[in-house]
Formats: structure tokens, sequence, C-alpha cells
């Protein structure tokens, strides 16, 4: 009797075949395409524009091997489950994979796994789907948009500044807010204001401190020296009086479970993670870790996601594990429930643990310390999310003198609620007055011991971190979960931007390269015309729209564009200035300049040939 025929499963990773094959059985062979097995060619645009921009995929160079054993499997197996990652980037790998392998429609189906537990995997291949084709059309989009800007302005950027630059439309419009927010901080004129903090003592001798608000009920700005000055010289020798002892009951809600920018810029701030590192640790957990006595098991669901919506299977077992662990009071009465912001796809659940039972603690001798730190994270910003609110005692005093106005304020913790799991306090708010305040009553008086006043100045703005930049760009709908942490590394890689420390800078390359692209062509740079185009995408996923004419409307513009800017730019070309260092030369004493060679950034001497002097840069 002829042995029964297997069915195929095709991933992208090792790992999660090894995971899903252990889940399956013998009835499944779980084998990994190891990504993307079909694309444009690398050496020429590869879309006939003339022609419905037509793309001309050709298997991807170096894979042949696993092609042919991938074809062998699949003429083989009585069924061949296409079970790439569950977005656009991994439905567009599936329908390639079904194009490349020539299945016919009965023999291949798609099955996609929010998460990695062999409930999820066992319910999926049970129950799978077509292709969804508006997904791969959406895809599609994306990729040829990509294409035609990249390969049609990067020649033209070659020509006028400098050979191997890139340009693309979602890393242009980030090097332009990198650059804008260095001509806001460059622009920024400084104001001077004066800090006055009084400190005041009882008839029974005990003390507190007031900082000044205003005069009467009026906010006032102490400006100038001599502005504190006056304030001082009126009250110094004055009685202060209470006029306002305010009480009362502040709380604080949890913030809601993490999406892939949240997940992003929180890692970054709390454990110095680069988006690329975060993405690429959350996909191990995802794909799955071995567990002691329990298997392998994906520990978070799918981490690309935009969406804050929660399972109710998984709503019931964060309240029921809240309950047991931390009691009824820590419990709300209802779940919460979070609204996602305007435009997000909501094609998967937020970012949560798959078990909540698994508590980071019970794993972290299977996972690795980057695992370990970014489960915890996860896990803790889940379960928090779905426990009570903190409460806080809250006094606020008002004390006047001379018509002058001080106030104090004082909160403590009352009930803990979520921040015994997870505590979302910015370092911001630990600036905030700690200092206790003595029980004041209105109408009694105190006297000043002393006055001390401070001069500040105000700030320009933060260069943007990885963290902020996608938080930025997320709200302005620039690039998608997926694109926020490869945007960064391209504009990091071409050197437009640099890394000092946790900030990004742009470089006198990325300033020119944004000048241009600003000149010629603004709608690539314009930030509410690229989320426009992002939106347009969005449509083609829901079917809304036809991918081929998203495109050929854009392209109107850009050709129109392109041809202009030749014409204009005829003959012409722009010198990238040097960008001066700290360093001096120790042979001739100029200041070191940064250039760029095989290896990345350098210093060297400008004064070159006549000095040959270049040393490394010392990353501190």
């Amino acid at each position: 009797m002829a042995k029964a025929k297997t069915a195929l499963v095709i991933v992208e990773s090792p790992a999660k075949a090894r995971t899903i094959e252990k889940y399956l059985g013998s009835d499944f062979k779980v084998v990994a395409s190891m990504g993307h097995l079909r694309d444009l060619p690398k050496s020429t645009m590869g879309v006939d524009i003339e022609h419905g921009f037509e793309p001309q995929y050709i298997p991807v160079k170096g894979k042949e091997d696993i092609i042919a054993e991938l074809r062998k499997r699949a003429k083989d197996a009585s069924m061949v489950y296409l079970a790439t990652d569950p977005d656009r980037e991994g439905e567009a790998i599936a329908w390639h994979l079904k194009e490349l392998l020539e299945l016919p429609d009965d023999k291949a189906c798609r099955v996609t796994f929010n998460e990695i537990t062999k409930k999820v995997v066992t319910e999926s291949i049970r129950a799978p789907r077509e292709i969804d084709v508006d997904l791969v059309d959406a895809q599609q989009a994306r990729r040829i948009l990509d294409r035609i800007v990249g390969y049609e302005l990067s020649p033209l950027l070659w020509k006028k500044i400098r050979r191997g630059l890139s340009a693309g439309r979602v890393q242009s419009v980030a090097t332009r807010m990198v650059v804008d927010r260095e001509r806001e901080i460059r622009a920024f004129v400084p104001e001077e204001y004066w800090l006055l903090d009084a400190s005041l003592r009882r008839a029974d001798g005990s003390e507190f401190t007031a900082r000044y608000y205003g005069e009467g009920k009026k906010k006032v700005e102490l400006k100038s020296e001599a502005e504190t000055d006056a304030v001082i010289a009126d009250c110094k020798d004055g009685t202060f009086t209470v006029d306002t002892v305010k009480r009362g009951k502040k709380q604080r809600s949890p913030s809601p479970p993490f999406i892939t920018s949240t997940l992003q810029q929180e890692a970054s701030r709390r454990l110095g993670m680069t988006p690329r590192r975060t993405m690429s640790i959350a996909q191990q957990l995802y794909e799955g870790v071995d567990i002691t006595n329990q298997g392998t098991i994906g520990l978070i669901t799918y981490m690309r996601t935009d969406s804050l919506r929660l399972s109710e299977e998984a709503l019931a077992a964060a309240r029921s594990y809240i309950t047991a662990h931390y009691g009824e009071a820590f419990c709300p009465a209802t779940p919460n429930r979070y609204k996602a912001r305007a435009g997000a796809q909501d094609a998967h659940e937020a970012i949560r643990p798959t078990n909540v039972a698994l508590a980071p603690e019970q794993v972290r001798h299977d996972l690795t310390r980057e695992q370990y730190q970014l489960y915890r994270l996860i896990w803790g910003r889940f379960t928090a999310s779905q426990m009570a609110n903190a409460v806080y005692d809250n006094v606020t005093v008002e004390t006047s003198c001379a018509g002058h106005s001080f106030r104090a304020s004082y909160s403590e913790l009352v009930f803990p609620g979520y921040t015994a799991v997870y505590d979302d306090a910015k370092e911001e708010d630990a600036e905030a007055p700690v200092k206790r305040i003595p029980n004041l009553a209105e109408g009694e008086s105190a006297e000043c011991v002393k006055l001390a006043k401070e001069q500040r100045f105000t700030q320009p703005p933060s260069r943007y971190t990885e963290a902020t930049l996608i938080r930025a760009m997320e709200e302005k709908g620039i690039g998608r979960p997926s694109t926020y942490a490869p945007t960064i590394t391209t504009i990091l890689s071409h050197e437009y931007v640099v890394k000092e420390g946790r900030y990004l800078r742009p470089t006198s390359l990325g300033e020119v390269v944004t000048g241009l692209m600003e000149e010629r062509f603004p709608d690539i740079v314009d930030l509410k015309f690229t989320a426009r185009m992002e939106d347009g995408l969005d449509e083609i996923e829901k079917g809304a729209k036809d991918w081929k004419s998203y495109l050929a409307d854009f392209y109107g513009g850009f050709e129109k564009e392109m041809k202009d800017a030749e014409s204009a730019m005829e003959g012409q070309r722009i010198k990238v200035p040097d960008e001066e260092s700290d360093e001096i030369c120790p042979n001739c004493g100029r200041k070191l300049v940064f250039k760029s060679g095989r290896f990345g950034r350098f210093l060297a001497c400008p004064g070159y040939p006549e000095c040959t002097f270049t040393m490394p840069i010392v990353v501190e």
C-alpha cells in the first residue's frame, strides 16, 4: 500500500519552521523559504512603466537550491500551506511562492498565525483561505512605487552630487524631518526666565517650599533678574499667608498595550535597544523559544501591528491572572479597551504575551538577556493595561505675600494599581516636587526663611532619537509598522544622518540632498503628500482602489518633475561642504573634517594632498 502523502507548510524562517513542525506532527513537513525567493531585478528598474507598470519578477540570486528543493517537495505534497507572516509583505511572499512553484489553486492555500502556539497553529491549519489579492496588490504597489522613485531619482543624485547616493520615498522624508529639526535648533533664540523659591517656616517650626506663581490669581513669568529682585524686595521681610489648601485624589490610567512604534520607543528609552534590534529580538520571541518542560512556544503575538485590539480570550486570561496574583482591587470592574489612532490598519491584535500566566521570571533561565528584557517589557505593559488606575493624594497650597502668589504641591501614591506591574512614568515626571507639605490650614501665617532665585533659559527642541523619530513618523502617517526600523537603518547607512550618543544629526550630505529634493521634488519630501500615498496603499489593501491607477496618478507628476529637474540642472554639480570636527591636525594645526570611505566615516586633514593625516572616529 502506497504511503499517504504529507502536507507541506512553507514559512520564512527555520526557527518558525521548527516550532510549527513540533505542533503539527508527522502528517506535515514544515520548511523555510528563507525570506523572499522572487523579486524585481537589482541591476535594472524591472518595471515596464509604458505597459501598465508591469513588474518583471525574477528568482532571487543565490536561492536556486532552495527553489529547486521547494519545487520537489511541493510536487510530492498532498497540499501546500503558505504560512508566511500575517501582513502585506507576508501575503506577497505567499503569492510569489505560489507563482514560482507553479501551484494550482486547488493545491495551494494560505494560513496565518497571529501567535505561534499549538492552539492557534492547529486552528489556522484547519481553516485555510485563498491568498488575499488586495493585500498582494498593496504590497506590489509599495514595492514598485519605491523602485520607481529610487531608480529614477538616485542616478540624478549621482550626476549632480556624488556617486553611490540613493533616494527613496520614505527615507527622503525621514531625512527631511531630521534636517528640519536641525534648522529649528539653529534658528532657536533662547529666552531668559527666572525661578524663585520661598522657604517658609510655620509657627511650630516645620518648613515647606513654595514657588513663585504670579500676581494674585494671574500667572506671571519672571523674565529678568530685575523683576525677580523686585519680588524679593517686596517679600523678604513680609509674612506669608496660606490662602487656599486644596486636597484631592488624582488617578492615573495605565498605558495601552504595545503596538510596533510604541514598543520600539519604549525599548529604546528603557533598554537602549535600536528599533532594528528590538524587532529582531521580538521576531525571536514570536517565532518560538524552547521553554523547560513545555517545549517550543511562541511567547508573544505578531509584532508588526498598529492595532490596540485585544481578543476576549486574552482579556479574560489577564483579568483572571491579575485577580489571582494581585487581588480583586487591582482588577477593574470591566476590561480596559483602547481605541487605535485614526488610520490604523487593525489587521492584528496589539503586541501581547501569548500566555499571560508565563510571567517573565518563570521563563528567565530559558531566554537570553535581551529576550528576557523585551519579554518583561511586553508582558508588563500588557498586564498593566488591564489593571486598575493608580491613585494619588494631591495637595496644592497657595500662599501670598505683598500681592505675590507662591504655590506648593505634593503628590503621594496611596494605591499602586497598575504601577505594581509596570510604572510608565517618564523621566520628566521625576522632576515634579516630592517634598512633603505639612498639614497646613487656610489663613495661617508663615515667615520667610529664604528666597532663592535661579536664572534659566528656554531650551531649543531636542534632536530626534531613533525612538522619537519613529513616534513623529507615526503621528504624521509616514510609513507603516514594518517600515520604521528599515527606514532609520537606511538613512544611517547612507550617512545622511549620524548618531551622536542617542541623538540623530543630519550630515552636510543629508542637508545638501534634502535641499535638492525640496527644490526639485517637493512632493516626494512633502510630509502630507507622503502620508496621503500611505492612505492610498491602505485603500488598495481594502479593495477600494486599483493599484495600477494609483501608480499612474503618482507617475504623471513625478515624471514631469524629473524632466524639469534634469533640464534646470543641466551641467550643474552641487558640492557637499566639508563638515568640520573639533579635532586638530597634529601636523599642520587645521581642524580635521569628516570624510567617508569604504569602511565608513573617518577624520582627515582638509590640507590634502600637502597633509595626508587621517584618524578613525572614536565613539565613546
